[in-house]
């Protein structure tokens, strides 16, 4: 498997960018975030592939997307483990959505934020966030669980709590003050209110 492609780029397109290493040039399906985070064609650049192979097609389909941080790359993966989510589609809410984005959807139960991407409805949204809920953790690189001894003694919320401390994390708040800020909502509420809650309690300093 091809891990990354680190070479000249020769040209980039929003969609696209072509890599030339070791003398091969690949054409490169690539999100649109990714065009502007490239440099300009002339310079060297790195990504990080993933090669699919189209089984379905009369004859085998190679295709290779590429993105420009390993926590892209994660998402994309996770994204195409949904049924229904083909790395087209997958690719298209990458366009649209940050892995940050993404958690945060997911953890709050937002299938809509999903269906503003290219070929994603209601329904495949709502698959997409019930399959991917109890991964969320995964796709920001956490393990999916919050460390109390980490907290020195806060006490960590659970069940949708603890996904909202995890959103949180994720969006780069510390441990600590995620906790506190959630805790200090009412425990009953969705996750999608004790993590609005919890931000606009750190906003006003309270």
């Amino acid at each position: 498997m091809l891990y990354s492609i680190t070479g000249k780029l020769l040209e980039k397109t929003a969609d696209t960018a072509v890599l030339c290493a070791a003398g091969v040039a690949y054409e490169i399906a690539i999100p649109s975030t990714a065009a502007g985070v490239l440099p300009a064609p002339g310079q060297e650049a790195t990504l990080y592939t993933y090669l699919s192979v189209n089984m379905n097609a009369k004859d085998d389909v190679l295709e290779l997307y590429g993105f420009t941080d390993l926590l892209q790359r994660k998402s994309f993966k996770l994204l195409i483990s949904v049924s229904g989510i083909g790395p087209k589609a997958a690719l298209g809410i990458l366009s649209y959505l940050t892995p940050d984005s993404i958690l945060l959807a997911i953890a709050a139960g937002d299938h809509k934020a999903f269906t503003k991407c290219p070929g994603v409805g209601p329904k495949l949204a709502q698959r997409l966030v019930l399959e991917l809920k109890d991964k969320a953790g995964k796709v920001a690189g956490f393990s999916g669980s919050v460390d109390a001894a980490a907290l020195g003694g806060t006490a960590v919320p659970e069940g949708a709590g603890q996904q909202a401390v995890l959103a949180l994390v994720n969006l780069g708040y510390s441990q600590s003050q995620a906790a506190a800020a959630v805790a200090a909502q009412d425990q009953s509420l969705p996750t999608g209110e004790l993590i609005r809650g919890a931000l606009k309690s750190m906003a006003s300093g309270r």
